[in-house]
């Protein structure tokens, strides 16, 4: 039986940890270094970093960000935001993360999945998927450039697509959800696991402890990702581990 992962997501612009509400209002929470090094003290199973504004200028300062953060950190980096090209991958996995993740370049060129999965493995491709609802509430759509453009592309078509491509793991959020803290979208997360056989990580709406342990036991997700619940101290990742091993759900020590 596999373990669930807890994973804090950092949201980084500019060199800051920042987070908002659906995916917009900022708010600046800290130096991504530091609380890299927090979280993985305090017993996360990985990390998500993601370069949410991310430019051509910006890049360099994420790439130091990711290095700094490697030496500090002993648990896997998962690293996405302005990822394009091959060259792009190969310099994120040398400054020290495991993964890398890739949104608006997948769905603009979906061999780009393929390229990266042939050069560098599987494992090291995630491709993430921003979802929302359709008007007409019979599907969700996936979403690029921060949320801002909608690709008309429906979601369980796509993340079947990328799964055939090469994709080693799905970061799938719910835009619908995401800050909100009204808990995760079990109906768009359940769709997506069952279309896939490959990994997917649960991602927007998480706002308190249960909501932990209604994703892994109404959905067969493989990880659940949080941002503001973590980075505002309104839990602590022990806790939640805590809380899930009492409920009965197999977690990571």
């Amino acid at each position: 039986m596999i373990t669930k992962r807890i994973i804090p997501c950092l949201d980084v612009s500019m060199g800051k940890v920042v987070k908002g509400v659906n995916f917009i209002n900022l708010r600046d929470v800290g130096d991504p270094v530091q609380i890299a090094e927090f979280y993985n003290n305090e017993g996360a199973d990985e990390l998500v970093f993601l370069d949410i504004t991310a430019t051509y200028e910006e890049r360099k300062t994420m790439i130091d960000v990711v290095r700094r953060t490697s030496e500090k950190v002993f648990i896997p980096l998962t690293v996405g935001g302005g990822i394009k090209s091959l060259e792009d991958f190969k310099n994120i996995l040398r400054a020290g993360a495991d993964k890398v993740s890739i949104n608006s370049a997948a769905i603009k060129d979906p061999e780009l999945i393929k390229r990266a999965s042939q050069k560098f493995g599987r494992q090291c491709v995630v491709v993430a998927i921003d979802g929302k609802k359709r008007e007409d509430n019979l599907g969700w759509n996936v979403y690029i450039n921060g949320g801002r453009v909608d690709t008309g592309i429906d979601v369980l078509e796509w993340a079947k697509k990328v799964e055939k491509l090469g994709a080693g793991e799905i970061l799938l959020t719910s835009m619908d959800a995401d800050g909100t803290k009204s808990g995760y979208d079990i109906n768009l997360t359940e769709a997506v696991c069952k279309a896939v056989n490959i990994p997917v990580i649960a991602s927007g709406g998480c706002g308190k402890i249960e909501d932990f342990k209604e994703v892994f036991k109404k959905s067969s997700v493989d990880a659940a990702l949080a941002a503001s619940i973590f980075h505002f101290k309104e839990l602590t990742i022990k806790e939640v581990k805590d809380y899930l091993k009492n409920k009965g759900v197999l977690i990571r020590n």
